[in-house]
Parts: structure tokens; C-alpha cells; sequence
């Protein structure tokens, strides 16, 4: 014990002079602590978003100096990360931070381009969003019928800070292209009607749920009744009456979003957002335009595998026309996707370690929406608030809808794409919450496109022509980087831009105009499919080349989905990392 001072001396001087055993701690306390702070303003700023099947959902204010106040915020909570050491944080936490960094920086730029002057899009907006509502409801309760009113009657007044918004857009000619406001009135129309017994918002009302008086339900339906002709009619209507008289004629005629004020730095921003990766638009467009010809190649094979005789613009024709690629009925359109998707459910547990939990039905999109909406999307559900996801089928125009892309759409949409990447998400454990719910476009599509070429290994496509069907939605995505880009910095007509979607896919005419206003309104995010799944695919082409036989496909899928959406940069060090772990 004599050696006890100079021992302990030495202890003091080694807590000294290596300060990181605190370190560690007081980094990780300074980004939760951001967490705790960015969610407890979310809950006050954004309810809806936030609220739970008890809470009673509101509308955010969406004023001018509401995004200004939280652009402040935002930009004070980047600035706080720059403080912490990153190098004492934990590879979790990393990965968090990288996440929640990408996302505040990308909120700030929506402030700063002034995004919120048009909260529309060529097949979206707060009026299709709005048409999602009636499915956040269990409708098993008497509360849940009132919760489900509240929002009924806010319709109104949120529509009316909308279109301030897009009024104030028009101000500073920052506003959706007049191109694709051509029959936008499609969106509204089936909302406005003369009863509000024929309302899509009134099917919750028409046989209620047991357990609530009939003096208590003809209440309910009269507020609703009530709720539906004066807000939700009358707001549709004030819409509709908006984009006729006052944003149409005033829209811009170009439709490039460079033509507008900060519009090309703007674009810039989009293509670091929805790709995650240091490119530019000539850098997208060359990478387009080279998988156009390799995907062409492969259809061609798949041409002179059928033995048909005649051009690949006859062979175009000929898929696009003949009634034996088209369901007759809606019905029968579901009934396929329905076989499609439980083949592949017995396929998952031969390339998945884990499955969600969380299930997931199949229905047609709602009439509501239906005329001007994509082929199918995946709604996500959640275990949380007891809700299974929905894959959403089209069965508007069934002529357009053609059954040879059905596995790959099924595969997109349903499994093993959107819905078990997303519900594997929510189910993640000992993560910040805001993880569970963050998507990014680049990983979330590209894992959804990479499922679509995987069904090949899976066995999912069962004749040539589905095979063609495939490499269509491959080429589809190809031809976006080439389309968007084209639109958006190199001065494209709406027309030039159709025909290259139409003379390189067998997508129907009605999908192809469907999807070019989508690209028109939504710049930057069509580009994203095409680049996350190049990246997945070369991450598994680089596991495989170094680890061999020590690659296993599972545990290869294991490192994309476990950490939920991430930017490809993160991704990238996942798998780099996965590979150093196991090539030893």
C-alpha cells in the first residue's frame, strides 16, 4: 500500500490527459437533447403529424411567417450540431446524426427557395392528401367519430391558407406550370358534390360502429352531414373556383422549374436532396441516358425471344393494344395483383431474415383521386395506432393498366418493397423516434426498384412479356433521369419529353402524360429510383465479388433494412463495413 499516492497520482494524471471517457456521454446527451427539442416543437407545430388515435388531429398554421419562424428554428438546431464532436459518438449515433443533419439541412432550403408557395404538385397536394384522412380512423368509437368531424370541419380554412400561399406564389412567379394544370379540376370535382350522403368523406357514417345509441348516430350524421357540405364541399369548391379564375392564367408557361427566381440553384438543391450523392444534372443525365441503352439491349432480347416480327416501335404498339394484356373488370385487375403478391409472400423467408409483422391488404385506388394518379402506391399502415398497410391498384381507364408489369409493380409497391421496408422501419428498437418514420426518396425507391429486379431470382416473372413489363418500369425509371433533368436545366418541351418516355417504354400513352406532370411538378424526385437502386446494386456487387462464398443474400439484406431509410452515403459505410466484418 505504500505505492498508493504515486498510484493514485497516476490515475489522475491518465483522467487528465484522456478526457474522451466523458466525452462520449456529454456528445450523445447534446444530440438527444436536439432530438428531445426538435420533437417537442414538432408536437406543438405540426399536431396532425404528431397525434396519436386519441389526440384530436388540427391543421398546422401554414402562414408566410409560420415557415420563416421555423426556418429560425431549424437553423438553430443545425448550428447546435455543429458543436458536437461527432468523433466521440457512438456508430449508432452517427448514423443518426448524419440522418438527422441531411433532414434539417434539406427543411432549411424549403424555407429558403420559398418551396411552400406551391404546396401543389402535377398529382398531389393538400387536396389529394387531404382524401388519405378517412383512413387514419378506426371508427370503432363514438370519439373517434367526433375526432373525425373536427377534421371535417377545419377543411375549409385550411384550403383557404393554401391557396394564400399560391396566391402569394403567383406574386412572385413562383407557381406550378400551366401545362399541368389542365384538368387538374379532375382532383376536386368528385369532392364537390350536391348530398353529402355521396360524399367519399360520408362512408365512415353509413354503418357506424356498435355500441353508440341511434339518437347519438343520427347526431354524428347530421354534424357530418353538416361538416361535409359546408367545409369540405365548400372548400373544394373554393379550390376549384381558385385554379379556374385566379392561378391558371397567371401560372408560368414554362415548365422547366429553372425558368423560375433561384430556380436552377434550386433544381441543384432538389438533385442533392433526392439523390443524396454529390451529382449535378449533366451528371444524371449521363448516367440516364447510358442505362436507356443498356436496358434497350435487354428488351431487344426479349423481342427476338418471342420471335416477333416487326420494329420495337410495332412491338410497343402491339403490347399496348392487344386485349390480351388488359383486364376486362377492376375486379379482375385486383384478383391478379392479389395472386401476384401471395406468391411472393412464399418466396420472402428464402431471401429475408426478418419479416414485419405488420400486414398489409389490397385494394383499388378511390375514385376520388383515380383519374390522374399513378398505377398503384403503397399506404403505409401502423402497428402503433392498429392500422395494415394497403397496396393501392388503379383500376381507372383498365385500358391503360396493363397486367405484363403487374409482378413488378406488386414487388414496388407491396413486398419485398415499400411495405415491408417501411413496416421493418417502424418496428426498429433502440432508435430515436424520428427514425422510425423518416423516409428518404433515393433509398426508399431505389430499395423498391432494386425488389423489382430482384423477383428475378425470386422466379416472379413468368412469361416474356412480363419479363418485358420489368425491364419497361426499369427503363421507365432510366428515362426519368433523362426526362426530369431535360425538363428542369435543359429547356425540354413538355412534348420532347413525352416522346422520349413513349418511343423507350410500354407504358401506356395515358400513363406516360400521367407521369410527365408528375416530373413537371415534382422536380428532382423522379431521378431518385434510378440512383438508389444502381447504388444497392453495386454495394451487392462489391459484397459479393469480396467476401464469395462468405456472401449470404439474408444477412446482405439484413444491412439495407436494418437501420431504415439512410442516405446512400450512410449506406455506403454500412456496407463497407459489413464487409470488412465479415472478409477475415
Amino acid at each position: 500500500m505504500k505505492n498508493l499516492p504515486s498510484l493514485l497520482l497516476i490515475c489522475f494524471l491518465f483522467i487528465a490527459c484522456n478526457p474522451t471517457d466523458d466525452t462520449p456521454n456529454r456528445a450523445t446527451k447534446n444530440l438527444y437533447s436536439i432530438f428531445e427539442e426538435k420533437q417537442a416543437f414538432d408536437k406543438k407545430e405540426f399536431p396532425s403529424a404528431t397525434a396519436t388515435d386519441k389526440d384530436v388531429p388540427a391543421f398546422p398554421s401554414i402562414k408566410i411567417e409560420d415557415f420563416q419562424r421555423r426556418g429560425v428554428f431549424w437553423r438553430s438546431l443545425l448550428k447546435k450540431m455543429g458543436g458536437i464532436d461527432t468523433a466521440a459518438l457512438s456508430k449508432s449515433d452517427k448514423i443518426n446524426y448524419d440522418i438527422f443533419k441531411f433532414i434539417l439541412e434539406n427543411k432549411i432550403a424549403q424555407v429558403k427557395y420559398e418551396a411552400y408557395l406551391t404546396p401543389i404538385s402535377g398529382d398531389g397536394g393538400f387536396q389529394v392528401d387531404f382524401v388519405y384522412t378517412r383512413n387514419r380512423f378506426h371508427f370503432q368509437s363514438e370519439a373517434d367519430y367526433e375526432r373525425y368531424i373536427k377534421v371535417l370541419e377545419g377543411f375549409k380554412d385550411f384550403a383557404q391558407a393554401n391557396m394564400d400561399l399560391m396566391a402569394e406564389g403567383l406574386k412572385k412567379g413562383k407557381t406550378l406550370p400551366k401545362v399541368v394544370l389542365e384538368g387538374y379540376e379532375s382532383y376536386i370535382d368528385p369532392q364537390i358534390v350536391e348530398a353529402a350522403e355521396e360524399s367519399y368523406f360520408y362512408k365512415p357514417f353509413e354503418e357506424m360502429a356498435e355500441g353508440i345509441s341511434e339518437s347519438k348516430q343520427a347526431t354524428l350524421r347530421e354534424r357530418a352531414q353538416k361538416a361535409i357540405m359546408e367545409s369540405v364541399v365548400t372548400g373544394y369548391q373554393n379550390f376549384k373556383d381558385f385554379i379556374q379564375n385566379t392561378y391558371r392564367p397567371k401560372a408560368r408557361e414554362s415548365i422547366g422549374i429553372s425558368a423560375q427566381p433561384q430556380g436552377a440553384e434550386y433544381y441543384q438543391q432538389r438533385i442533392k436532396y433526392f439523390t443524396t450523392l454529390p451529382l449535378n444534372a449533366d451528371q444524371v443525365f449521363e448516367i440516364g441516358q447510358q442505362e436507356v441503352i443498356r436496358i434497350k439491349s435487354e428488351m431487344q432480347k426479349v423481342i427476338e425471344k418471342i420471335n416477333f416480327k416487326g420494329s420495337f416501335e410495332d412491338f410497343l404498339h402491339f403490347l399496348r393494344t392487344d386485349p390480351q394484356f388488359y383486364a376486362k373488370t377492376g375486379r379482375e385487375l385486383l384478383m391478379q395483383a392479389s395472386y401476384i403478391a401471395k406468391k411472393i409472400d412464399g418466396k420472402l423467408p428464402e431471401f429475408f431474415n426478418r419479416l414485419p409483422r405488420l400486414p398489409y391488404g389490397i385494394a383499388p385506388v378511390p375514385d376520388a383521386i383515380a383519374p390522374k394518379y399513378t398505377g398503384g402506391r403503397c399506404i403505409p399502415g401502423s402497428a402503433k395506432d392498429h392500422r395494415a398497410g394497403f397496396y393501392w391498384v388503379n383500376t381507372y381507364k383498365l385500358e391503360s393498366r396493363p397486367l405484363y408489369v403487374l409482378p413488378a409493380l406488386t414487388l414496388h409497391e407491396a413486398v419485398p418493397g415499400h411495405h415491408l421496408q417501411i413496416s421493418l422501419a417502424e418496428e426498429m428498437e433502440n432508435v430515436p423516434e424520428f427514425r422510425k418514420s423518416t423516409y428518404l426518396s433515393c433509398y426508399g425507391e431505389g430499395w423498391a426498384l432494386y425488389c423489382e429486379w430482384l423477383g428475378k431470382e425470386m422466379g416472379m416473372y413468368e412469361t416474356p412479356y412480363q419479363e418485358f413489363g420489368r425491364l419497361t418500369y426499369e427503363m421507365w425509371r432510366a428515362c426519368r433521369l433523362v426526362v426530369d433533368v431535360g425538363i428542369h436545366a435543359k429547356s425540354w418541351t413538355r412534348d420532347q419529353a413525352v416522346q422520349f418516355m413513349a418511343s423507350n417504354t410500354a407504358l401506356s400513352l395515358h400513363e406516360i402524360n400521367t407521369e410527365i406532370d408528375r416530373y413537371i411538378g415534382w422536380p428532382g424526385q423522379a431521378i431518385s429510383y434510378k440512383i438508389g437502386e444502381l447504388k444497392i446494386r453495386e454495394l451487392r456487387k462489391k459484397a459479393e465479388a469480396e467476401l464469395g462464398d462468405k456472401f449470404d443474400l439474408r444477412d446482405f439484406h439484413d444491412v439495407i433494412l436494418s437501420n431504415g431509410a439512410v442516405p446512400l452515403f450512410v449506406l455506403e459505410t454500412l456496407a463497407e463495413d459489413y464487409i470488412l466484418e465479415n472478409n477475415h
